[in-house]
């Protein structure tokens, strides 16, 4: 037999092996042990009526029932900002990771589904041997021979009871979690690039802030120099004038490390060594600020948002398929196989002598079942234990963006009635700059009237920088930024 005809009876061995094979599919449609997963259960916490109305703290001026933005960071106008998450989007390390990791999962999910695919095995062995005589018992020595061993196996399991089935829905499953991570990171990313941008604003505020009041001091300081000079003020007059300067001083360094560190914040998550951090945040000068109501949508926008929740709900979907998986080593395994191959003498190589052929099916059952059903238990537990994280997930979500509302609307109020302190302090410390370069007011009251305007300007500027804060934290919250461009 040649090396054409033996392929060709493999090939003929092969469509009868499989077409058993089919014949096995087809005949049991429905035989796939384990639950379906249809979703989470009626019980979950996302299916309540309270997780998907409108939020308890989204009811005031500063919030808008529309739908939340994707990419919310355009909402601030601010070049400076969009190149800033784009450059993170392209760059950011954790990203990298992120998407590794999705490159992996995507592998893994090609290996599950080649399970239901045949097996095929192909081997030439030429060998060249000086056999022992005595082996054979013999007493005259043998010639050497030039052997060889050359064939093809093809095997397939019959998926009678949907393991592997499972295993390819566990594995999906496991693929789409791994995409929503991905997802979060993004969300993660353009949220930390806004808040350190927003901080270096922030930053760059109240340093201008404290460079005005140390400015204001120094002033005050040089005219009561001039009365103490005069005779018309006491030397201690001079001596607390130059410590409140100082003591504003102190604080400029404080605040320019702030903003280092920030801009350093900026460059690690572009990927650049802080030598190079983006140049494009240092023209920024006043804290971020969005004037418009917040788009915050409700519950139900916000859990199909969240990718943290997607990924939870795909986690607990994995975990339902292997139920199945692990009930089908219940019951037993099938597999077909086939084998062609030739082995003799090289100088009889694909003759009839050596040619050999075979078909078999193969039946494996676990008569002890007690480690397989142990199995059973183990994934109905940990399908019990990825749902209580499900529901813990979706609450968190729902408490995150809860306290974010709240927190930003109560600071809203906050800011009000400090600018309005603010303003008269301002008026306060100039009604008695006048008493006191006129002589009219002592020393103690003027001072007292420059530390309470000095303070007012400092809590403004620390309320701007707090209502950035929570505004990024309330985009944060409702989790957008992953569905924009740019992902893989």
């Amino acid at each position: 037999m040649n090396i054409s005809s033996q392929s060709r009876r493999a090939s003929a061995m092969t469509a009868g092996v499989f077409g058993v094979a089919g014949a096995f599919g087809l005949g049991l449609p429905g035989c796939t042990v384990g639950p379906d997963y249809r979703g989470p259960p009626e019980t979950a916490v996302i299916n309540a009526p309270a997780a998907r109305g409108p939020f308890v703290s989204g009811a005031g001026p500063a919030f808008s029932s529309e739908p939340a933005e994707d990419a919310w960071w355009r909402l601030y106008d601010s070049t400076a900002l969009d190149a800033l998450v784009n450059e993170a989007f392209a760059a950011n390390t954790d990203l990298r990771m992120a998407q590794a990791n999705l490159e992996r999962s995507k592998a893994l999910l090609r290996e599950a589904r080649a399970a239901r695919q045949p097996t095929a095995t192909l081997n030439f062995d030429p060998s060249y041997e000086q056999l022992s005589a005595e082996s054979f018992l013999l007493s005259r020595s043998l010639p050497a021979l030039g052997l060889y061993d050359t064939g093809i196996s093809v095997s397939y399991e019959v998926d009678l009871f949907g393991g592997i089935r499972r295993a390819i829905e566990a594995a999906t499953a496991n693929d789409e979690a791994v995409r929503a991570a991905y997802d979060m990171t993004r969300v993660v990313v353009a949220a930390e690039t806004a808040r350190a941008y927003a901080d270096v604003c922030s930053a760059s505020e109240e340093l201008e802030v404290t460079r005005r009041a140390l400015a204001l001091q120094m002033q005050s300081s040089q005219v009561t120099q001039r009365l103490v000079s005069a005779g018309r003020a006491p030397i201690l007059d001079s001596t607390r004038s130059e410590g409140e300067v100082a003591q504003t001083r102190a604080d400029i360094p404080v605040l320019e490390s702030q903003r280092t560190n920030a801009l350093y914040r900026l460059a690690a998550l572009t990927a650049h060594p802080p030598a190079e951090y983006p140049r494009v945040a240092d023209s920024c000068s006043s804290a971020l600020r969005l004037e418009r109501p917040i788009p915050v949508g409700d519950g139900a926008a916000l859990l199909r948002r969240r990718p943290d929740v997607r990924a939870a709900e795909r986690q607990l979907a994995a975990a339902t398929a292997r139920i199945g998986v692990a009930t089908a080593e219940l019951y037993p395994r099938v597999t077909l196989g086939i084998a062609a191959g030739s082995t003799g003498s090289l100088s009889d190589f694909m003759t009839a002598p050596t040619n050999r052929y075979g078909a078999a099916v193969g039946i494996q059952w676990e008569a002890n079942q007690t480690a397989a059903r142990a199995r059973i238990a183990q994934a109905n537990a940990e399908t019990q234990r990825l749902l209580a994280r499900f529901d813990g997930v979706v609450l968190a979500a729902l408490r995150e963006i809860e306290s974010a509302l709240s927190a930003y609307g109560h600071n809203l109020r906050r800011e009000e009635d400090l600018v309005a302190a603010q303003a008269r302090a301002s008026e306060a410390q100039l009604q008695s700059q006048r008493l006191y370069e006129g002589g009219k007011l002592d020393f103690l009251p003027f001072l007292d009237a420059q530390r309470t305007l000095t303070a007012a300007d400092r809590a403004v500027a620390v309320a701007h920088a707090q209502i950035a804060s929570d505004q990024v934290a309330i985009f944060l919250a409702l989790g957008g930024g992953w569905e924009s461009a740019g992902g893989p």
